[in-house]
């Protein structure tokens, strides 16, 4: 079995968490989950979604979260967006509460910015338009909002297509609107679900290398969702894996390659070492649920 601390260069991480357990540093900056457990009624019954998760996420820190197919992933980052409410626990935005019982604290999350595996475009905006919607809801000026939009386009490589409508677009070019749209108001936290979900591989390659720039140039901290192992370690700083329903975190491990990473990264000894070693737990997840 090969040891997660495996990492680039020959350096060594932390080694993963105990499940339940988080590794992250104390303090209140970042985001901070306590506890926290999901539980929902459907009309089969009663569905424990999540159980005891506790993760602290760094200021600045990229994190993929990976795990089978209704292992609630998705409704971890719900509950991070304040689009759905824990059952119990606390989520923390820089030592603020996210939620308060069943209500949301819109304060906390002002400078959240949210991406869906859809892109959501407006068909009738342009693409210029699209991304400055939040900056107009905002009440920002036209100049103000134009001005950041044309910025954004060139940021996320859509220079020239500011006045394009979405359905000129490429599903990888609508994406990175998507992207550019939730970066407008310079979000300090971008959840993002399954974005290049239902992209091909080789445009999906090309949003990851173009994602990795879009965190370094804004700084934000991005909790990415996928089911791509490769994609995840490529990615993150640190992959967080949960187990099979309810969701539970296996264990959190810490991928330090050096950036910016390029596509050779993935054919190392280290990454496919890290790549197989979570892939080994996520099977041994499922022959244990």
């Amino acid at each position: 079995m090969v040891s997660n601390s495996m990492v680039a260069g020959g350096r060594s991480g932390s080694e993963p968490s105990a499940p339940g357990q988080d590794p992250g540093a104390g303090g209140a900056d970042g985001l901070r989950l306590t506890g926290v457990n999901k539980t929902y009624q459907a009309r089969q019954g009663e569905v424990h979604a999540l159980s005891d998760v506790n993760l602290h996420i760094k200021r600045g820190e990229f994190i993929s979260l990976v795990g089978r197919s209704g292992c609630g992933k998705t409704t971890l980052l719900r509950i991070l967006a304040g689009l759905q409410a824990p059952s119990s626990g606390t989520v923390e935005a820089d030592g603020r509460s996210v939620w308060a019982g069943s209500r949301r604290n819109d304060e906390a999350l002002a400078k959240f910015g949210v991406v869906f595996q859809d892109a959501n475009l407006f068909p009738w905006y342009t693409v210029r338009e699209n991304i400055a919607l939040p900056l107009k809801l905002r009440g920002e000026s036209k100049a103000a909002r134009r001005a950041r939009a044309d910025d954004l386009c060139q940021l996320v490589g859509l220079g020239g297509f500011e006045g394009a409508y979405p359905q000129e677009l490429s599903g990888g070019m609508r994406q990175r609107a998507a992207i550019a749209r939730a970066l407008s108001y310079q979000p300090s936290v971008l959840l993002m679900d399954e974005p290049f979900g239902a992209l091909d591989a080789l445009t999906r390659d090309k949003m990851n290398l173009e994602l990795q720039s879009i965190h370094a140039a804004a700084g934000a901290t991005v909790v990415f969702v996928t089911h791509s192992i490769p994609e995840a370690v490529f990615l993150a700083d640190r992959v967080v894996l949960l187990t099979p329903r309810p969701g539970r975190i296996r264990s959190v491990t810490p991928v330090d390659f050096e950036r910016p990473r390029s596509l050779e990264t993935e054919s190392s000894s280290e990454f496919q070492n890290i790549v197989r070693q979570l892939r080994y737990e996520l099977d041994e997840e499922s022959e244990q649920s």
